[in-house]
């Protein structure tokens, strides 16, 4: 991927800066492995040429200062137009840091910043300046928490569907698998409150082994589920080409892929690769990431944070879907001016602002701030 200006004519990066909230949920939340009460944001600010563009990222604190400690030195002073190569020099600089778990976090919202400040710069908007193929994009609702009870889950579920949505996905693997009967009676209930058209997904956060996942899957089939989200960890490759070659339904995964190595391995054993702008390097990995998996004749699937996968899930033919997840659904609308709004299931895009349109509502945010 080239950039499409010369980085001779490019202002010159100033600063790159960074802060971080945590925000409470609204109920507390868990899936299969792990439960939580509370998400961070972390937001990134580049300036040049007298402009500012941003980014952000769901992560701990401490990118914010990986940001501002490890990646700002190596792009002060660099063009803002060269994207590309401050996407590199940023992975020099993190190396003997370590490029994977938070520091991968921390470049992708440096990345996407990058991205808004070009088209800032050069007065379009990013849809533009990536090239966006459609004007909006199908969504399916996220949520549906193991510690949401019956009416909880029927209220969310009855939302989605007021908006249109055409397919919906909740959390099972609950105690590692150790409540099965749980799951399946709230897949059941959650295919009741759908009916048949509508496609219902499920994730269980690698919380089965593998057997225990062909026997749930099974009964998942027969609940008309088509997608099994990580049945087992996405670590467990022979596994997952294991269930995706004996279950009648996608097997998915690839919320957690870092880097193109890692993406390339589950290509090889899933049915739809997840794609995660805010793990994966931002707009740079999300294009990177969706041409391999074309190579492989796979589609795929943005993970969580709709409104940013949007960004680079908008110039990518061979997307299925994007992750209308409460949690972050409920944090951009909150605290994120310009966010997308629902039109008949799908995210709008709107293609008329410069930049990727979001502001951050820092007043708001203040008293959250880390």
């Amino acid at each position: 991927m080239s950039d499409s200006t010369s980085p001779h004519d490019s202002p010159l990066i100033e600063d790159v800066a960074a802060r971080a909230y945590t925000i409470p949920t609204d109920r507390p939340e868990a899936d299969a492995t792990l439960s939580w009460d509370s998400t961070t944001l972390v937001w990134v600010t580049a300036r040049a040429g007298g402009k500012s563009g941003s980014g952000w990222t769901y992560a701990p604190a401490a990118c914010a200062r990986l940001v501002e400690d490890l990646l700002a030195p190596a792009l002060v002073a660099q063009p803002a137009f060269a994207i590309s190569s401050a996407h590199e020099r940023m992975r020099v600089a993190a190396r003997n840091a370590g490029l994977l778990g938070p520091t991968i976090y921390a470049l992708s919202a440096v990345d996407v910043a990058l991205w808004d400040l070009k088209a800032r710069l050069l007065d379009v908007s990013l849809a533009d300046l990536i090239g966006a193929s459609a004007s909006s994009l199908p969504v399916y609702g996220s949520g549906g928490f193991t510690t949401y009870d019956a009416r909880t889950l029927t209220d969310q579920v009855e939302g989605w569907l007021a908006a249109g949505v055409r397919a919906v996905k909740i959390k099972i693997g609950e105690g590692a698998g150790a409540n099965v009967s749980r799951d399946l009676d709230r897949v059941a209930q959650v295919r009741e409150l759908i009916g048949p058209d509508r496609k219902l997904l499920v994730d269980a956060n690698g919380g089965y082994r593998r057997k225990q996942a062909a026997r749930v899957g099974r009964r998942l089939c027969e609940l008309g589920v088509t997608w099994f989200e990580e049945p087992v960890s996405s670590d467990d490759k022979a596994g997952l080409a294991q269930l995706s070659g004996m279950l009648d339904l996608d097997v998915a995964a690839g919320e957690y892929a870092n880097d193109l190595v890692e993406s390339r391995r589950l290509c090889e054993v899933v049915d739809c690769l997840q794609v995660d702008g805010t793990r994966c390097g931002g707009i740079t990995g999300w294009l990177r990431t969706a041409a391999l998996a074309a190579s492989f004749c796979l589609d795929v699937s943005g993970h969580c944070a709709p409104n940013l996968q949007a960004l680079g899930a908008m110039a990518v033919p061979n997307l299925r879907h994007l992750e209308w997840f409460h949690d972050h659904v409920r944090i951009e609308g909150r605290f994120i001016d310009g966010c997308g709004e629902l039109r008949d299931g799908r995210l709008a895009i709107d293609s008329g602002t410069i930049g990727h349109g979001y502001t951050l509502k820092e007043p708001d945010l203040e008293p959250y701030r880390v």
